[in-house]
Order: C-alpha cells, then structure tokens, then sequence
C-alpha cells in the first residue's frame, strides 16, 4: 500500500490576505495571527510547516521558536542562509531551536537568487560561486552538528576548533531540505540534503527534474526524498473552486504584475525563471496542465502556481506527482487560516489523511449529523 502523501502548509511571515496583488483585505504579519495559523495547522494534522526568508518576511528563526513554544507535533521547516551568517552560529542556532521544539525543526537551504537584496545581506558572489561557498558552509556545519570538532580551510570559508557544546535532538543534525533548478544547486543538493523540494511545475517537468537529481546522487552513492512547492485552491465543485481562483486575482492591476515580472526578471534563479516561462506573465496563460493554474506568479516571486478543482481532482494530480517521486507536499492558501481549514476538511480523507485528534464529546442531534440511536428511534 502506498504511504499518503506527507502534508505541509505555509506560516505567511509576509503579510496574508483575502486576495494577492493589493492591500484590500490585507492581514499583517503580527504574532497573534502567525500563532492562530500554526495551532490551526497544528491541531488540524498537517506535518509541518514552510517559514519563509528575505527582507519582506519576518525573521523566520524568531517567528519559529515562538511558535514552536506554542505547538504539540508540527515541524518547522525554517531558512538557512549559507551566505548571511558563519557556519558555527548557525550550528549553534540549529542545535538549540531542535533542542527548545523537542526534535521538531527542520532546515530549508536558502542560497538566494535576487542580486539587490543579496547586496543588502552583504553577499556579492555570482551565482555559481554562492554555491560553492554555500557547498563549505554546508560541510562545517553537517561536521559541527555531528560532534565534530572542525578545522577548515577553503576558497571562501576558515573553520579553526569549531565545535558544539550542545548537541541538537536529531541525529547526526536536523534534515536539510533544499530547492534549486540549476546544475549548480542539483550537485549541492546531491552532496549535502537530503530533501530536494521543487516549485509546482507540471508534472513532466517535475518528473524530469527529479531523474537528474537521482542520477546525481547515485553517482555519490547518495538517495534523497523529493518534495513539492505548491498552493491549493480546494472547493466542493470545480466551478466553486475555479469562482475562488479568479476571485483571488480579481484585484490584480497590469501596474501590480508589471512590477513583479520586472523584478523577477532581474533574478539569476534558476528556478524562478522556469516559474515565470509558465505564464509570461500574461493573464491569457494562466491554466498551464489539468487542474494547474498560475495566476499567483503574476504577482508573487517564487511558488506560483496553484492545483486548483473539487478534493477528487485535485488528489488525483497530487498522486501523479506522488508516482514520479514526491512524497511530501508543502501547500498554502490565501488566507492562510481558513484555507487550512478548508483542505484538511475536504482533501485529507481523499489523500488518506487521518486527522490528529479527534473530539472526545459527541455533536448535537441534527445540527452535526444523525446518531445511529436517533436513526432507530425515527423508524421505530
């Protein structure tokens, strides 16, 4: 029998809101909404959770010791930035935020694609090279995390006597996730992670990407899980969940997604330029395979694209992805609350997933079902 899919969701340290493209019905990123997002998913039975990095998001290694304090089971899949920070702090950072959530964090390899901001955070390597460096970076702090004490001498990184005192939960170190489309970031992935995540290309695409990062580890005698980079739109029809999708753009100027393709298009990621070839940025192009829609990357860098249909549909196009190798998905909504609602409610029974927890009372006659009890007693 074939594992369910693994069901991550998205704690939006940017800002949420009603629609994208505007600041109509826009929630800010304040502690108190971040937290009700996290318990939610928490409480509902997703896994674990995606915090994201740069300078429009709050702080992701603050925002998730906050809220690992505040949760029961979920992981936190929280950035790490090779180029920003030294190996041995962010060692040291890593040991402890696995020791404070009890075992439950999770790292995601940031090396960055957009040149302005990179300049902000002090890096100015070229794109090849931030991969090298992140490849040393990487290689200190997997040894640091695995009790060793640490000499180090490369092109870009010096490590002399680095060493932990205090050891992380997980060994030998938390998982590190990592996501990239160049041939630069598929060795590092083969060398150094163990998850490589991809964006929500269609299928063939993934299916693709996926070969050549297997073949690349095989050659390290290495194997690694796939995971996918994904929004949900989940409705009880398809028209329902179609109005959704439109609805959610619906404030979207030419002014907004001209901005946003201008911007995106001064980045060497990789990635990001195989996300924006989906659409163009063109609202004309929007549906790009079955059930598979890019309206969000018109207006948002990064993970663009949205599985949009009825809990049947949109199962069968996660389990496609799940027979080309994807076993965990990290998913989100706009807004992040209810959407979590909505897909744990109308998609895990389709994709297997049990719920944590379920309430020790019963419900109330009529209002939240029939009892077998007062089935008998109304036929009697």
């Amino acid at each position: 029998m074939t594992k369910p899919l693994s069901l991550f969701w998205f704690i939006p340290t940017q800002g949420d809101g009603t629609y994208v493209g505007t600041d109509v019905g826009h929630r800010p990123a304040d502690y108190g909404y971040l937290r009700e997002v996290a318990t939610a998913v928490d409480r509902l039975g997703f896994e674990g959770v995606l915090l994201p990095t740069g300078k429009g998001c709050e702080e992701s290694w603050i925002v998730a010791t906050a809220l690992a304090t505040a949760t029961e089971r979920l992981k936190f899949l929280v950035a790490l930035r090779p180029g920003v920070t030294s190996p041995a702090f962010a060692a040291r950072q890593a040991a402890a935020l696995d020791r404070i959530s009890g075992g439950r964090l999770l790292l995601n390899v940031v090396v960055g694609g957009d040149a302005a901001e990179l300049a902000g955070d002090g890096v100015f390597l070229d794109h090849d090279a931030r991969y090298d460096q992140a490849a040393e970076f990487l290689t200190v702090w997997r040894r640091m995390l695995s009790g060793e004490t640490v000499d180090f001498e490369g092109r870009h990184l010096t490590a002399k006597g680095a060493e932990l005192a205090f050891p992380p939960v997980q060994t030998p170190h938390p998982p590190l996730w990592f996501g990239g489309s160049s041939d630069a970031a598929i060795d590092l992935a083969a060398d150094q992670t163990e998850v490589y995540l991809s964006w929500g290309e269609p299928v063939e695409q993934v299916a693709e990407k996926i070969a050549r990062v297997k073949t690349a580890a095989a050659r390290r005698g290495r194997t690694l899980r796939f995971g996918l980079r994904i929004h949900l739109i989940v409705r009880e029809t398809a028209e329902e969940a179609g109005a959704a999708a439109d609805r959610l753009i619906s404030k979207v100027s030419d002014e907004a997604i001209a901005a946003t393709q201008a911007k995106v298009a001064q980045s060497d990621s990789v990635g990001q330029q195989r996300m924006t070839a989906l659409h163009g940025g063109r609202r004309d192009r929007l549906e790009i395979a079955p059930n598979l829609w890019a309206g969000l990357g018109l207006v948002r860098k990064g993970a663009g694209t949205a599985l949009v249909g009825d809990p049947a549909a949109v199962a069968e196009r996660l389990r496609e992805y799940q027979a080309v190798g994807i076993d965990t998905i990290i998913a989100s909504g706009y807004p992040h609350l209810e959407e979590s609602y909505k897909v744990a409610e109308l998609l895990f029974s389709e994709l297997g997933i049990g719920p944590a927890r379920r309430g020790a009372h019963g419900t109330i006659a009529g209002e939240f079902g029939v009892r077998a009890q007062d089935r008998r007693a109304a036929t009697s």
